[in-house]
């Protein structure tokens, strides 16, 4: 059984972390470059960084931040939001994200994840997906995009399955309806796509203890889970959940 891995999210809008419930009522929680050396000193495995509001707003994602928050870590480093042209994911790349999450400009625009898994390598270029349940779907869940305010015609396990296709060598898959709950991770869901693709699945919303990422990890099939508020709000640590999971028996790194 290959190491599972711990990602912790953080979601900046206007320069701030913040952080919402199913996309909504969003707070502002702290400073991303502190709070980023901060999980770096904790252990984590990897970061992601997701300005929430770039798509919405069309504009690029803020290189500079980027680069402050690179500055800190010394892990991997995904970046999402805003980022629609190669352009704009080779200036993410040089500011110093070793991954970049393509979420609404690769619904918008499929053609760019071929295009920058062509220049840059599939390891580089991550699907962001956030799903909501939704029975007029075939596989029972609808994608949304610009932050889950706008839905799509496109089904979850069909955009998975076709931006693998087109070259995403992961996927961070996060459930709209766990978002932010702290009651759980979308099993269902996270295990369909899982069983799915050939790729690396990362969890998303909804957890809250470290049973819900043992569960996710586990019965959901996922590679890594990824983590927000669970953490943000000080309730546990990284090296909490991590020695709580090694105890349930699933290898972390």
């Amino acid at each position: 059984m290959l190491k599972k891995r711990i990602v912790v999210c953080l979601d900046v809008k206007d320069g701030r972390t913040t952080k919402g419930v199913k996309f909504k009522d969003n707070i502002d929680i702290g400073d991303p470059v502190e709070m980023a050396a901060d999980y770096y000193r904790q252990g984590v495995d990897e970061l992601v960084f997701y300005d929430i509001m770039a798509s919405a707003r069309g504009r690029g994602p803020i290189l500079d931040l980027i680069a402050r928050v690179a500055a800190q870590v010394f892990i991997p480093f995904c970046v999402g939001g805003g980022i629609g042209t190669l352009d704009d994911i080779r200036s993410t790349i040089l500011a110093g994200a070793e991954k970049i999450s393509l979420n609404s400009q690769a619904v918008k625009n499929p053609d760019l994840i071929r295009q920058g898994a062509r220049v840059f390598g599939n390891q580089c270029i991550v699907l962001g997906m956030d799903a909501a349940k939704d029975d007029a779907m075939p596989s029972g869940y609808r994608v949304f995009i610009n932050g889950g305010r706008v839905a799509t015609e496109l089904d979850a396990k069909a955009w998975a399955l076709r931006a693998v296709e087109l070259g995403a060598g992961e996927i961070v898959l996060n459930s709209i309806d766990a978002d932010g709950t702290k009651a759980g991770y979308e099993i269902n869901l996270t295990r369909m796509i899982s069983e799915a693709v050939p790729v690396p699945v990362i969890a998303s919303g909804g957890g809250g203890a470290p049973q819900h990422l043992a569960d996710v990890l586990t019965e959901g099939k996922a590679d890594a889970a990824l983590i927000a508020s669970i953490v943000h709000s000080g309730a546990y640590t990284v090296q909490s959940i991590k020695s709580a999971l090694s105890r349930a028996g699933i290898p972390v790194r």
